[in-house]
């Protein structure tokens, strides 16, 4: 059976300047749950620091991986492969449904997950022993499926990029999900892709309210910034999809029209939708988040979120857990719709090519005869 993670936040917890968790959530993982005596640190650090935590710093850490390819067979994603070449991201939105990877790490979901980050060093490396291992299919390949592969971190490590340029040479398929202007630094690999129907470019919107970005994915490019990318990418001949998720109820929901306008104004030809999802510890975390800066709606919006997820914080069946169902699942798409067919936004994925594939060399170091 699996262990609930610990749902109580800490008494009197202050969010930390360029953050988005809160706290730190016990894991589900965890055997011992350790809790300090809340009024007493929390009052000690609220005189020392004048009412505002210090700011966390960023560590990183390196691996090597084994394998690079996560394989899935869930029946409501487009892909069966994806890279990821960082763990944790540095974006600290609070609603990511990847946080919850990080207790396999043995750390948090919650301000470890975008403070303590691992990064892949020799993805390119194994990548290219993977595809050219024998029997190997091409099909499209999802960057940044968990956490986003242009994240701060990646400016200077340029882990993506390698990955994109064995990618590239292979004129394999790839698909990428960002919310980061970094990608621009890429098109000189992208737009050649493009040219070959062999990429598209997923870049994600949750709001174009700066102040509620701000608080909700602190250390992500901001929605205008967003939209410049969006208009960088299409004008670049790269076909581009907005991602308007995630939709919450109350705070994001009312901006969906909006984002799908401006993002068409951009040049998005594709545009998709995922409702809030809250799984494992990210249920403490965004309730927590919740009631510390939007106190006054945070009750409404959880009303909200249970009506889409069949009463539950949050249901994880295939069937309903990036839509939702019931009669605000129904509205949102209704809507949805509507904004589509009026600024002509097609609501499918962009359709790659599989058959130009050229598999790597299994040692990369030993050159073709030929």
């Amino acid at each position: 059976m699996q262990r609930k993670p610990v749902v109580q936040a800490p008494v009197h917890v202050v969010p930390r300047k360029g953050r988005g968790a809160t706290f730190n959530v016990a894991h589900r993982f965890e055997s011992v749950e350790r809790e300090a005596d809340g009024d007493a640190l929390d009052a000690a650090r609220l005189e020392a620091h004048d009412g505002d935590l210090p700011p966390l710093r960023t560590e990183v850490s390196f691996e090597q991986a084994q394998s690079i390819l996560v394989w899935n067979d869930s029946p409501d994603i487009y892909f069966d492969r994806s890279i990821n070449p960082y763990r944790g991201c540095e974006h600290g939105c609070v609603y990511c449904y990847a946080r919850p990877t990080h207790s396999y790490l043995g750390l948090s979901p919650g301000l470890d997950f975008e403070t303590k980050l691992v990064a892949k060093l020799n993805a390119a490396e194994v990548l290219t022993q993977e595809l050219a291992t024998p029997g190997y299919r091409a099909d499209v390949i999802n960057v940044g499926s968990a956490t986003d592969a242009y994240q701060p971190i990646e400016r200077e490590l340029r882990v993506t990029r390698q990955v994109l340029e064995v990618l590239a040479a292979a004129r394999h398929p790839v698909a990428i999900v960002t919310k980061s202007s970094l990608v621009e630094r890429d098109l000189d690999l992208l737009v050649p892709l493009a040219q070959q129907r062999l990429t598209a470019v997923y870049v994600s919107v949750t709001t174009l309210d700066h102040a509620l970005s701000r608080r909700l994915e602190p250390r992500a490019a901001s929605p205008t910034r967003r939209l410049r990318t969006i208009e960088t990418l299409a004008r670049a001949g790269v076909p581009v999809c907005v991602n308007v998720a995630p939709i919450i109820p109350f705070l994001t929901e009312p901006d969906m029209e909006h984002i799908m306008q401006a993002a068409a104004d951009a040049g998005a030809a594709a545009a998709f939708y995922t409702v809030l999802r809250l799984p494992w510890e990210v249920n403490p975390l965004f309730q927590d988040w919740l009631a510390q800066h939007y106190p006054e709606r945070a009750q409404r919006v959880m009303n909200r979120v249970r009506d889409l997820h069949g009463g539950k914080d949050y249901d994880a069946a295939f069937r309903t857990r990036m839509k939702g169902e019931g009669v605000w699942s129904a509205l949102i798409r209704q809507r949805f719709d509507r904004a589509c067919a009026r600024l002509a936004l097609q609501f499918k994925r962009f359709e790659l090519r599989t058959d130009l594939f050229v598999p790597p060399a299994r040692d990369a170091r030993q050159q073709s005869l030929f």
